[in-house]
């Protein structure tokens, strides 16, 4: 999935949208003591009240929030797994038996507490439903009717989210006129923050892909691998910083640990190129001869095939290892370049690194930034300055000068 898809998704959790259709909502309670389930019930999403109804769709929605790679990833299933979940989810989507379904659902949750504790008691949320969607019309400028044909998508999603404690607050009864000790003992299910969670399947441009999931964490370049492998069967996966480390380790490997600032300006500029180009398809991904181009191409000196095999040799030791090119650029990951010196940090963008030098002034190490304008620090024009060595050697006191 890219991330038009996604928020094609994403944007369908929404009160009253008449193109998403939420059949059923089963809910499970674990205690997180026994990591046994005390509770579970199933109904139609439609028998929950309003509010409900709008507490779930917030919560659905935040599942899918997030970059890819960062707190969302595309897995594809294990082939010939045991007990692959796979073959669960795809028997769940395709029953109309609700009983049917919820005890797939039940066989999930029980891979999901193998071997598993849980720091809180949690509510484990499946939905079955589908969104519609316009068939795309021939003629872009064509308005959109309600004769168009609607595709239907059929999607399950699992939303994780802990429990917590009431707050322990004071209420003033009006009728008694007195002030009183607000005591609740119900555990209040937080909502607003899930721990994890997945789609399936995974879209690809409005086509359903039954070999991939979209898993979801809570925190970004964290996913729970034992939860990937064990309970969703999936394959491993490298995350968009494992994939930005592992790229600069082969690139210093190569270069050396000394690159210029001009240098890096070009090989992210060169990456960007090819992204920009694939922008409309599948995230483009390079593997060593993309490397090894891209160096060659951002004017970097004795980029060998035998340099760059034996980087990848050291770094991954994966002849089949490919990186995603949005995972190494900074634009992409972040909204600026750190420098960081124990005088001061600085964040540029990368479209401007190439202004960035470091030079040797007076036997020391500078950055130099080159600027088109005045630079102004708390409202004053900074003075312009030659940059000139001027040695000068201090005069005896008693000298005699003509």
């Amino acid at each position: 999935m890219n991330k038009k898809d996604i928020a094609t998704i994403r944007r369908q959790f929404k009160k009253g949208n008449d193109k998403l259709r939420i059949s059923d909502i089963f809910n499970v309670y674990i205690m997180k003591e026994s990591s046994d389930i005390y509770h579970h019930e199933s109904m139609p999403f439609g028998m929950l009240d309003e509010d409900q109804q709008e507490l779930f769709l917030g919560n659905f929605k935040k599942v899918l929030a997030g970059n890819l790679d960062e707190k969302l990833f595309e897995l594809k299933f294990k082939r010939d797994a045991e007990d692959s979940s796979q073959l669960i989810l795809h028997r769940g989507l395709l029953t109309n038996d609700v009983e049917e379904w919820t005890n797939d659902m039940l066989a999930l949750v029980a891979k999901m507490l193998q071997d598993r504790q849980y720091e809180h008691d949690v509510v484990i949320s499946f939905i079955k439903a589908e969104y519609l969607k316009a068939q795309k019309r021939p003629n872009a400028e064509a308005e959109e009717s309600a004769n168009d044909t609607m595709y239907s998508h059929s999607f399950l999603l699992c939303s994780i989210n802990k429990t917590q404690e009431s707050k322990k607050e004071l209420e003033f009864d009006y009728v008694e006129r007195e002030f009183k000790y607000n005591v609740t003992v119900n555990p209040v299910i937080n909502l607003q923050a899930p721990l994890s969670g997945f789609l399936f399947p995974c879209f690809n441009d409005s086509a359903a892909d039954v070999n991939h999931v979209l898993y979801s964490t809570a925190k970004a370049y964290e996913p729970d691998t034992a939860f990937i492998e064990d309970v969703l069967t999936a394959e491993e996966i490298m995350t968009a910083r494992d994939d930005k480390s592992v790229f600069e380790e082969i690139v210093k490997d190569i270069t050396g640990d000394h690159l210029s600032t001009s240098a890096l300006a070009n090989v992210y500029e060169e990456i960007n190129r090819v992204v920009e180009e694939n922008e409309e398809e599948e995230a483009p991904k390079l593997d060593r001869n993309d490397v090894q181009r891209v160096l060659t191409l951002s004017g970097i000196e004795n980029v060998t095939p035998e340099k760059v095999e034996t980087a990848y040799q050291k770094v991954i030791d994966d002849e089949k290892y490919e990186m995603k090119a949005t995972s190494v650029i900074p634009k992409y990951n972040s909204k600026s370049i750190k420098i960081k010196t124990k005088v001061a940090n600085i964040a540029i963008s990368p479209e401007d690194l190439r202004y960035v030098r470091q030079v040797v002034f007076n036997n020391k190490r500078c950055i130099m930034i080159e600027v088109e304008e005045d630079t102004v620090i708390e409202g004053f024009t900074m003075a312009e300055e030659s940059l000139v060595n001027k040695v000068s050697e201090k005069e005896p006191e008693n000298a005699i000068t003509e």
